[in-house]
C-alpha cells in the first residue's frame, strides 16, 4: 500500500484516511471493536475551525486550564491572534475551537446540553458513552489529564508559538487550596477542599514540550505562580505575566472609563515595545 501524501487533504482528511487504511490492515476481531470505538466520529459534521480569521498571528494558538491565574484575560479576545484549546467546563461560559474533557462525568455533562453537536470535543473512547454522538476520540487514547491532553493536541497542529494559561501547579504546599475557576460548582470540588496534587500534570506537560521540540511554548504565569525546574529547563520552554500577555497581544481596550489618551498611550507602547509590530487587531495602524 502507498505512502499517503498528507500534502494533498486536510488534516480531517488525512485523519479519516489514516483510520481506514488502520481498519482495512486489522484482524476481524480487532476490526470490529475499532469500528465500533471509532462509529461516533462523523468527520463531515464537525465544525471546521477557519484559521484564516486569525489574521494577525496565525503562528500562535493558545490552550486554556482552569486555573486562577487566567481569570483577568478574557478568551473570546484570545480567539483574534489563533485557535483557542480549553478544556472542561470552560464549555459553560465559552466556547473553544476544541474543547477536551477525559472525566466521565464531565462527558456526560457535556452530552446533555448538546454542546458537542456543533463544538469539537475531544476524549479518550470509555464504555460509558454507547450511543453518545458526535464525540472525537482519541485513537489510542492518551490517559492524561485534560489540561495536557489539550496541550498535546495543539502542539499536532503544528503552531509556531503555544501560548499555556490556567497551568498553575498549586498543591505543593500543605494547605493549599483547590485552585479553579469552576470550583464549588457541579463535577468540581469545593473552594475550600486541599489543591489536587500536579504531578502527573506536569510530567504530561513536560513530555509534550520535550517532544515538539520545534514549537515554543511559553507559560503565562501570576506572580505566585509555581515555576518547575522540570519545565525552566527546557529549551523550547518560557515563562511570561499575565501583564506581558496583555502587553503582547494589546488585550486592553477602550470603553467607557478609559479616556481615549491612556488608550492610545497603551497601544503606542506596545508598538515601539515590539520593534514597530503591533501586536493588535487593528494592524494597519
Amino acid at each position: 500500500m502507498a505512502k499517503l501524501d498528507k500534502t494533498k487533504y486536510s488534516k480531517q482528511e488525512a485523519t479519516r484516511l489514516m483510520e481506514i487504511r488502520r481498519l482495512e490492515k486489522m484482524s476481524g476481531d480487532k476490526k470490529e471493536e475499532f469500528a465500533k470505538r471509532a462509529k461516533p466520529i462523523n468527520f463531515s459534521q464537525q465544525e471546521i475551525v477557519d484559521e484564516s480569521r486569525f489574521a494577525h498571528n496565525q503562528n500562535s494558538a493558545f490552550v486554556l486550564g482552569n486555573g486562577l491565574s487566567r481569570s483577568s484575560i478574557e478568551p473570546e479576545e484570545l480567539k483574534k491572534y489563533g485557535p483557542v484549546y480549553g478544556c472542561n467546563a470552560l464549555y459553560r461560559t465559552f466556547r473553544p475551537d476544541y474543547l477536551v474533557a477525559v472525566d466521565v462525568k464531565m462527558i456526560l455533562e457535556i452530552n446533555k446540553s448538546m454542546y458537542q453537536h456543533k463544538n469539537q470535543v475531544w476524549t479518550n473512547y470509555n464504555k460509558s458513552y454507547e450511543g453518545l454522538q458526535h464525540f472525537n476520540y482519541f485513537q489510542p487514547g492518551k490517559g492524561w489529564s485534560s489540561g495536557p491532553t489539550a496541550l498535546w493536541l495543539s502542539a499536532q497542529h503544528r503552531h509556531k508559538t503555544i501560548y499555556i494559561l490556567g497551568f498553575d501547579y498549586k498543591g505543593l504546599k500543605e494547605g493549599m487550596k483547590f485552585n479553579n475557576l469552576y470550583a464549588d460548582t457541579p463535577n468540581y470540588k469545593k473552594s475550600q477542599d486541599s489543591a489536587t496534587f500536579f504531578g502527573n500534570w506536569l510530567r504530561q506537560t513536560a513530555s509534550v514540550i520535550k517532544e515538539h521540540e520545534k514549537t515554543e511554548f511559553v507559560r503565562v504565569i501570576a506572580p505566585d505562580n509555581y515555576c518547575p525546574e522540570e519545565l525552566n529547563k527546557l529549551e523550547n520552554y518560557n515563562t511570561i505575566t499575565v501583564q506581558e500577555l496583555k502587553n503582547r497581544f494589546v488585550l486592553v481596550w477602550y470603553s467607557k472609563n478609559e479616556s481615549f489618551l491612556a488608550y492610545f498611550y497603551t497601544l503606542f507602547s506596545t508598538y515601539v515595545k515590539y520593534n514597530g509590530q503591533p501586536y493588535h487587531r487593528y494592524n494597519n495602524l
